[in-house]
């Protein structure tokens, strides 16, 4: 969002713009920001309608792509992600779908790091490629591997970062120059951060996206996603949206809109709880290894500590077994949900190997670390000694 000079919001901080940003009162005088539940909108005459459908003349058209609530959203979003513009759409893929029809074609090559959620690597590298869009996947780390992919007609760099479920972190200021010396985009998923901890932008990223289903929301209410970046490349997103259609609802937006207000706070005592159960988890014999780049053993701590401002409510554990091992921790549990949502106040635990990447191929999986006996923790806002009391229970079990 461009801010004047007179902008009252100009220079404000994270916290202030959650709960500030883009709203803009009715004349009903209302506090909280309304939903705007309606489809179309009446126009003053026809001249004005034609105005506004050719573009000539600012206003709501129709609710696929202009709602005052959504816009509301967008607009906070994009504030406290430091970007010029934003979009929201009807879930998280969505947002990477629409983003790539914007600004791809046919011919078009894609580098994308293979450490990224199941259903993106089945999007770029099954369905995109249905369209002519050819695909490289690499290692996060690899950065040799990045720089060999790199094609002469390679448009777009695509990263998740922290990684899902790993919690890999990229570099993204050497990923911005390397798709910016090919004349490419690059592209940061920042899921598990949340502008509240990490703003890709600021880093050299071009764009931004967003599943709005997890801290951004925060409890588990609703479906949606966003995208982030300069205008130019914003507006063959509203473009995009305005022909085929994966908008994000009135409602979603309002959910949204309530989450940015607490998200500082929320990624805050998420960050602090997902260290404590880590130390913890690091203690237990029958852990194999822990995953969060919190713990200063992991080999992206430093560059965590260094893009972001804390280290996520997100980790996974490798448990001593198998398949079945993990499965029986997973069972044991009481207080955690046994679910694959994350960003939730309410801590989840799920086995990604049959569940977030389970339609990826064994050498997929492999490839991407993967393994049969690995579980993820999205830490909630309980009580931690709580989350350590469930977990223990099924550690206890597997020693028997």
């Amino acid at each position: 969002m461009t801010q004047r000079d007179d902008d009252p919001l100009a220079g404000a901080g994270l916290q202030t713009l959650a709960v500030r940003a883009g709203q803009e009162r009715t004349f009903e005088g209302e506090h909280s920001e309304p939903i705007f539940t309606t489809s179309s909108y009446v126009f003053p005459s026809a001249a004005e309608a034609a105005a506004r459908f050719g573009g000539e003349s600012p206003g709501n058209v129709y609710s696929r792509y202009t709602n005052p609530t959504v816009r509301t959203f967008e607009q906070r979003l994009a504030a406290m992600e430091g970007a010029e513009q934003a979009v929201g759409t009807a879930s998280g893929m969505a947002a990477i779908l629409s983003t790539a029809m914007a600004l791809l074609k046919s011919g078009d090559h894609v580098v994308c790091s293979r450490n990224v959620f199941g259903t993106t690597t089945n999007l770029f590298g099954k369905y995109l490629a249905k369209f002519g869009v050819e695909v490289s996947f690499v290692p996060l780390l690899d950065q040799a591997g990045w720089r060999e992919a790199v094609q002469p007609n390679t448009r777009m760099l695509f990263a998740e970062t922290p990684s899902n479920p790993l919690c890999e972190v990229a570099d993204i200021g050497f990923l911005s120059a390397l798709a910016h010396g090919a004349g490419a985009l690059l592209v940061i998923d920042n899921c598990f951060c949340s502008p509240a901890l990490q703003q890709p932008l600021s880093l050299g990223a071009d764009i931004v996206v967003h599943s709005a289903t997890k801290y951004l929301d925060g409890q588990g209410r609703c479906v949606g996603g966003a995208v982030a970046g300069s205008a130019e490349h914003m507006s063959e997103l509203v473009n995009f949206l305005r022909t085929c259609g994966p908008t994000m609802s009135a409602f979603n937006a309002w959910v949204f809109l309530k989450g940015l207000e607490t998200l500082q706070l929320r990624m805050e005592a998420h960050s602090r709880n997902a260290l404590a159960l880590a130390e913890w988890l690091q203690a237990q014999p029958q852990v194999e290894k822990v995953f969060y780049a919190g713990l200063p053993d992991h080999p992206g701590h430093t560059l965590a500590a260094a893009q972001q401002r804390d280290f996520g409510g997100v980790l996974s554990f490798r448990v001593r077994g198998g398949r079945e091992a993990a499965w029986h921790c997973i069972d044991a549990t009481r207080i955690m949900s046994v679910t694959a949502n994350l960003g939730d106040a309410k801590t989840t635990i799920v086995h990604p190997a049959t569940t977030t990447h389970g339609r990826l191929s064994d050498e997929e999986r492999a490839a991407g670390g993967i393994t049969e006996n690995l579980i993820r923790v999205a830490v909630g806002l309980e009580d931690v000694e709580d989350l350590k009391k469930d977990l223990a229970r099924g550690f206890a079990s597997l020693a028997e």
